[in-house]
């Protein structure tokens, strides 16, 4: 299920540049670009508190946002940002734009269930993430809001690949020629098969 889309009220910027980007972090605004579909990049300036909120609520760089500039709607997807290396605030966002049943790809983070039931974990085993998101190409309208890897059934030295997992419709992953493996149960320190 793709995570609810929200709307992002906006300016557009006449100036660019290091000192018009420090007036509008003043201004608490943060710049930003809209790229994509062909069409001359345009900077505008949104508000920094709705931005951080939507930021920090998780999934932001796989959710479908409305940019409102003055009345114009723009479908985006927040390609990139930038935070402050001190303060750990938002500085800067790329938007890339979505047209109508446009494929993005994204990473999409991976969500693991069923460890108290594993039979490898029970027995002292530890949960090995290979990949903590997976880039997919996936319809605009249909990015999932994690994928979901069930390690219930799995014994230490077991470990769940790409082919087991179960994608949205239409969405694949950019790897596409192997089987990568997502996550493993690794064994205990000085564990052995005969000892078992």
């Amino acid at each position: 299920m793709s995570r609810q889309s929200y709307e992002l009220q906006a300016s557009s910027r006449e100036r660019v540049g290091k000192g018009s980007a420090r007036a509008l972090r003043r201004e608490k605004k943060i710049p930003a670009v809209i790229y994509g579909d062909k069409k001359a990049p345009l900077p505008i300036a949104i508000d920094f508190k709705e931005a951080d909120k939507r930021l920090r609520a998780g999934g932001f760089k796989t959710t479908v946002a409305t940019i409102n500039i003055d009345g114009e709607k723009i479908l985006v997807i927040p390609k990139d940002y930038s935070l402050d290396p001190v303060k750990d605030t938002l500085v800067h966002v790329d938007f890339l734009r979505v047209a109508a049943g446009a494929t993005v790809t994204v990473f999409v983070p991976v969500h693991v269930h069923g460890q108290d039931k594993s039979p490898g974990i029970k027995r002292g085993g530890a949960l090995n993430y290979v990949r903590h998101d997976i880039e997919l190409s996936v319809r605009a309208d249909a990015i999932p809001e994690a994928i979901d890897v069930d390690v219930s059934t799995l014994d230490i030295n077991d470990s769940v690949h790409i082919s087991a997992v179960k994608l949205p419709e239409g969405a694949k992953p950019v790897i596409g020629d192997r089987d990568f493996t997502i996550v493993t149960i690794a064994p205990p320190a000085g564990f052995s098969e005969d000892a078992a």
